[in-house]
């Protein structure tokens, strides 16, 4: 029982690994940017020219229940800095890529 034999992993095997690794990590931060791009540019739209440090903090897809009609709410966190402050809030998108806001500055 005592003498378990252990195998090491063959070197092609650990650069496939290490490959596949960095480039799920590429992906995801690649996917991570280019949200955070787009959310730079509605907020443009909105009026929030000068916008740093963005962050999407969580995305949801919800439902009107009259309509029936799907749309996104994305919640975010960025730094206005024509006003100097962090702002939290929602941004919805609606139909016919319509966006709305709710902020809470401080």
């Amino acid at each position: 029982m005592s003498d378990i034999e252990v195998r090491k992993l063959p070197k092609k095997t650990m650069i496939t690994i290490s490959v596949i690794v960095a480039l799920a990590l590429a992906i995801f931060l690649f996917l991570k940017i280019m949200k955070e791009q787009k959310m730079i540019e509605i907020l443009a739209t909105l009026g929030h020219k000068n916008v740093n440090s963005m962050e999407v903090i969580n995305k949801l897809s919800v439902e009107d229940k009259e309509t029936r009609y799907k749309s996104k709410v994305y919640k975010v966190r960025f730094v206005d800095n024509s006003i100097n402050k962090t702002c939290v809030g929602f941004i919805h998108i609606g139909k016919n890529s319509k966006y709305s806001k709710d902020f809470d500055c401080k």
